[in-house]
């Protein structure tokens, strides 16, 4: 995957494209770096879907939102941050839900005000280094994989 530039058009295309794939869900991911290039990670609770995983903090696209604001509405509710700016896109990958539904995640990188890290769906976050990113599922260390090749 190249690294993209997010643009209407962008957007517009990975829509498009999905519905073309037949994706039933769109969910985005947010890489959040720290001064420091430690990235923030999310546990997911140990009886939820895929418990124990640690991800990107993450999440459905609503009916009628866009990319851009599904992504700055999802890592506000899961980690009380504001998002300031949305860097580039990083990929996708696909999945299938708990739901059983074709999923693909699209990632972006993004700025957030502050580092202060307040919970809602998740029990535990952590600022990973690069050996810590390791704990995160073969597709996500793809995807930050090319952010740090992008960060260098």
């Amino acid at each position: 995957m190249i690294l993209s530039t997010v643009t209407p058009y962008l957007l517009d295309d990975l829509a498009r494209t999905a519905a073309h794939d037949s994706i039933e869900k769109m969910v985005i991911g947010a890489v959040i770096a720290g001064p420091d290039g430690h990235v923030l990670l999310l546990h997911r609770p140990a009886d939820d879907y895929l418990g124990g995983l640690w991800e990107l903090p993450s999440g459905g696209v609503e009916d009628g939102e866009t990319l851009v604001e599904a992504l700055r509405r999802e890592v506000a509710e899961e980690t009380g941050l504001t998002v300031t700016e949305v860097g580039n896109y990083l990929g996708h990958f696909d999945y299938r839900s708990g739901s059983g539904r074709r999923t693909r995640q699209f990632n972006f990188t993004v700025t957030v005000a502050g580092h202060a890290v307040r919970l809602s769906e998740h029990d535990a976050h952590l600022w990973a280094d690069s050996e810590q990113q390791g704990q995160v599922s073969r597709a996500v260390q793809a995807v930050l994989g090319t952010w740090r090749q992008t960060a260098a």
